[in-house]
């Protein structure tokens, strides 16, 4: 994995203007960037990559199935009780999923090392899925890079074939985020495109025009009866409001499902680790407050998490990372070395969540920049990826977006 300075298009302002990519740059500062990008292997993307990526939401599934049949582990990762029955017939229903991103930290060497899975509300989706694709077409044809390099980039088709396995031809699906961000917008938009070219209905409708009709079902601002629902919002926020009374007896089908609360929360690393201790491309995880049992000799999970955690201490003492069960874009986060704060996220928006320990592991330093590798997972297979990168180690809302190609 390289980084490699590049000239940019002439005119790919111009271009984004056209395609509504508006947040392009976003508070004086670019988002997008492609004065360079990273170049793969064939290999890396393959064996380092692509492979594990797929195997790690495998075992995402898994931890499903497990926190499902443990009350102690539900009210670890937050799931309000009144709403876990919810959640449990999404998943014996076999509800589907669409799509996730797993952040990796990968220096080009591997095992790529999850950071945490955005599972249900993952943002970026549009310049992974389109607009680095036509970067690619055009640095190709502009002869700045190899006629014979290629992209890890298969999201739109693998978007596309996924809503046709899902839903019959002609289905009519709804779309929904918060009104006036747009790059939220972008992303549901991207979906729907997908859904589309699927042959499928795809209607819009912001967030705050959804109402519930008199026998308790779901409607769009033009009163249309909603069957299906892609929300760009999260489980976490969408089970604490008021329309969450009405989602069991909705008769509508919500993507992401219900059960993916239990994936887009810091808390599956520790439940990963448990499960998978010693797993390469997993880095040792645990809940603050079981370390304090441990240590402590109490709890009922002390044994098990202290024989773990002294397996780890060396591991964890040289540098680790504490995040909020429930947080984004690297709010409230802390990386300490050797005990003392080495950074901490300016944003402490989810600061009152409970937290969870995990072993640091460091991103490659490329020209002043850390890139984190996002692995989109479409169906159950990952798909291709995005890459942004910051100048801190703490990934935030308005680190860049970087394109990449396989060198051929």
């Amino acid at each position: 994995m390289k980084k490699i300075a590049l000239p940019e298009r002439p005119h790919w302002r111009d271009y984004a203007a056209e395609v509504g990519f508006t947040f392009a740059d976003m508070h004086g500062e670019p988002y997008w960037d492609e004065t360079s990008a990273y170049s793969f292997t064939l290999a890396q993307v393959e064996d380092d990559i692509e492979d594990p990526a797929t195997a790690l939401h495998a075992m995402c599934r898994q931890a499903v199935a497990h926190i499902l049949t443990d009350d102690a582990l539900m009210d670890r990762v937050a799931i309000p009780p009144r709403h876990r029955d919810l959640i449990a017939q999404s998943w014996r229903r076999g509800d589907p999923e669409i799509y996730g991103r797993f952040d990796l930290a990968y220096d080009g060497d591997g095992p790529a090392k999850l950071l945490e899975y955005n599972a249900d509300t993952p943002t970026s989706l549009y310049e992974s899925a389109s607009f680095q694709w036509q970067w690619l077409e055009d640095q190709i044809g502009a002869g700045v890079i190899a006629p014979n390099s290629d992209q890890f980039n298969g999201i739109h088709e693998s978007l596309v074939a996924r809503f046709r396995d899902v839903f019959e031809q002609g289905s009519d699906l709804h779309f929904t985020a918060v009104a006036g961000n747009a790059e939220d917008y972008a992303t549901v938009e991207a979906m729907g495109w997908a859904a589309r070219e699927a042959g499928l209905g795809a209607h819009y409708c912001d967030l705050d025009k959804l109402a519930v009709s008199d026998d308790g079902g779901f409607l769009d601002d033009q009163d249309r009866r909603i069957g299906v629902l892609f929300k760009l919002y999260p489980w976490e926020d969408l089970l604490r409001d008021d329309f969450a009374a009405n989602i069991a007896s909705s008769n509508c089908l919500f993507l992401e499902p219900a059960w993916k609360a239990l994936l887009s929360n810091k808390g599956l690393l520790p439940v990963l680790w448990q499960m998978f201790e010693g797993h390469p491309n997993l880095l040792p995880a645990y809940f603050e407050d079981d370390i304090k049992d441990a240590l402590a000799g109490t709890g009922p999970a002390a044994p098990h998490v202290a024989a773990s955690f002294a397996r780890a201490a060396d591991q964890l003492r040289a540098a680790h990372v504490t995040k909020p069960i429930l947080s984004r874009e690297g709010a409230s986060v802390f990386i300490l070395k050797n005990g003392e704060i080495a950074e901490q996220s300016q944003n402490t928006t989810y600061a009152e969540h409970p937290r969870i320990v995990q072993a640091y592991a460091p991103l490659p330093e490329c020209d002043g920049f850390r890139p984190v590798i996002g692995a989109w997972i479409i169906g159950d297979t990952c798909a291709g990826i995005g890459i942004r990168e910051d100048r801190s180690r703490i990934t935030q809302d308005l680190s860049r977006f970087k394109p990449h190609f396989i060198s051929g």
